[in-house]
């Protein structure tokens, strides 16, 4: 899977780039964001045949599992951004060929973009219209698979990469390994923080990043079906790339201080790399340069205070409600700070430069697959 990419988005941007219309397409795409909407009239053909062949959900998704995987997301959406935030992205930066990846482009080298980008993708996706007409989840998941593409085209020929030695840039393996972080790895995330999860719950999520992950041109033969599957997949991928680089050093560096930021004052700011610390544990922090500090203490004692939390809507539908809300609003206010109020425009580089529902009791929790040995 390393020398394998997206043949439909990388024929259609290599048309376009061969043409010279990547400007053309970033211009008119401002205007093309809600599915079912009219594509632009003066969109390059090979962009508008690829738009059309991408405009509709793959046809074996279960929607009664999606909608239980909304329900999931709603009731822990201020979990999954932390574990997006402090696990699945410091982890993506501990392996060097991603590192080196993420930090060829330039708004790939900002952390601030792609959280941001990150978190209104994810938002999309979870909600109600998510795969209707309406909705702002397809045209974004469309531009982002376009963005791939390019940034795999510029980097394999424009002598940025070598393939030979490092296969393909965003190959097959590397966008399962990313389904893998951004689902497996936050749900572990979220296991080692004390959130309590039902096993329908947990596998709902699962499911829902396996339909992103169809949609983003990630071959489905090849995409883990289970969570179990997903484990071994993930720990192989992870054993053969993890490893220490001033890339990811550097790009670390940048999410601290972001998330430093995004805390109002400056009393709060040791826990996020003592968070960073707690869910990658002390090898990735090592290679990573993350700072000791005495609240590495206090990032240990989280899931004290979250099972405390957990236990009282566990046991309290008012409580449920409260910290479902809690939890909402903190993902609305980190999601505006990160956004700064603006929508995220997936562009496509011309060239590289340096709502509430009942949910199920509470019962069965979530157990992580094992590792792989």
């Amino acid at each position: 899977m390393s020398g394998q990419g997206d043949p439909l988005a990388d024929a259609a941007v290599a048309t376009m780039i061969r043409r010279g219309e990547v400007g053309d397409l970033n211009t008119l795409m401002r205007f093309f964001t809600t599915a079912g909407d009219k594509l632009p009239e003066r969109l390059p053909a090979a962009a508008a045949e690829y738009f059309e062949a991408t405009a509709m959900p793959p046809a074996w998704v279960d929607w009664d599992v999606m909608e239980r995987a909304r329900l999931f997301f709603i009731d822990n959406a201020a979990h999954i951004n932390t574990g997006l935030s402090f696990s699945a992205m410091p982890v993506s930066y501990a392996l060097p060929r991603l590192a080196r990846l993420l930090s060829s482009t330039h708004s790939l080298a900002y952390p601030s973009r792609r959280m941001a980008n990150t978190g209104q993708f994810v938002t999309y996706l979870m909600r109600t219209d998510a795969f209707a007409e309406g909705s702002k989840f397809i045209p974004a998941a469309q531009k982002v698979r376009l963005l791939h593409a390019a940034v795999r085209h510029h980097l394999r020929e424009g002598g940025h990469w070598d393939v030979a030695r490092d296969g393909l840039p965003i190959c097959q393996e590397d966008m399962i390994g990313g389904f893998g972080l951004f689902s497996l790895l936050v749900l572990d995330a979220m296991h080692r923080l004390g959130v309590h999860m039902t096993e329908e719950g947990a596998e709902a999520y699962f499911y829902a990043w396996r339909v992103v992950a169809a949609m983003l041109g990630c071959d489905m033969s090849a995409v883990p079906e289970t969570l179990t599957e997903c484990r071994a997949y993930l720990d192989l991928y992870l054993r053969r790339g993890l490893g220490p680089s001033s890339e990811g050093v550097t790009l670390n560096a940048q999410l601290m201080r972001l998330y430093e930021d995004v805390v109002p004052g400056t009393l709060f700011d040791p826990m996020v790399p003592a968070t960073i610390r707690y869910l990658v544990g002390d090898t990735i922090s090592g290679w990573l340069e993350v700072p000791r500090s005495p609240w590495d203490a206090a990032a240990r004692a989280v899931p004290v205070f979250l099972g405390l939390l957990e236990t009282i809507e566990d046991s309290s539908p008012f409580g449920e409600w409260a910290l479902d809300k809690a939890g909402s609003v903190l993902s609305g206010l980190e999601l505006s700070a990160l956004t700064r109020g603006r929508v995220m425009h997936h562009a496509i580089p011309a060239e590289l430069k340096p709502e509430y529902g009942l949910k199920p009791p509470r019962t069965g929790r979530w157990v992580p697959p094992a590792p792989v040995h």
